[in-house]
């Protein structure tokens, strides 16, 4: 599951996939106070009629979050929602194999893993389709590179 620091403040954001849900989790986590999560966000991908939606944890009362906190938090989850939602537009049989591959490796492959994973998709996927498979999958590029926000 991967985690990103807040760039200044002891936040971070940990990103995960439920299955059974067919959704992302976006974790608001206090690093100052243990870890705790604050707010989760569900980002749909596979169904565009249910909406992404945030909660708040009920047991933690009312809680101090910096407006720039907030902000970068929920510019992630903007992000996140259009990653999940762009790809519903390809042609059915690139949908298919995006799907797959996010439920297989819930979007985030190590740099260890793109020359098998790309090999694989090169004598699958036609050529022109195979950099819109990467960066829906991965967020990675045609040559297997972490594409750059």
């Amino acid at each position: 599951m991967p985690r990103t620091p807040h760039p200044t403040a002891p936040y971070q954001l940990t990103t995960l996939y439920s299955v059974p849900d067919d959704a992302w989790y976006l974790e608001l986590d206090d690093l100052a106070d243990g870890g705790r999560t604050l707010v989760v966000a569900v980002v749909p991908d596979e169904d565009p009629a249910r909406e992404p939606h945030v909660h708040f944890d009920p047991n933690t009362g009312h809680r101090y979050i910096p407006y720039e906190v907030l902000r970068w938090f929920l510019d992630e989850v903007g992000a996140e929602i259009a990653r999940s939602r762009d790809w519903m537009a390809l042609r059915p049989e690139i949908v298919e194999v995006i799907k797959e591959l996010r439920g297989e490796y819930l979007g985030a492959i190590g740099d260890e893993d793109v020359e098998p994973v790309l090999a694989g998709l090169r004598g699958t996927v036609p050529a022109a389709d195979l950099a819109d498979v990467m960066r829906h999958a991965f967020s990675r590029g045609a040559d297997g590179r972490p594409l750059v926000p």
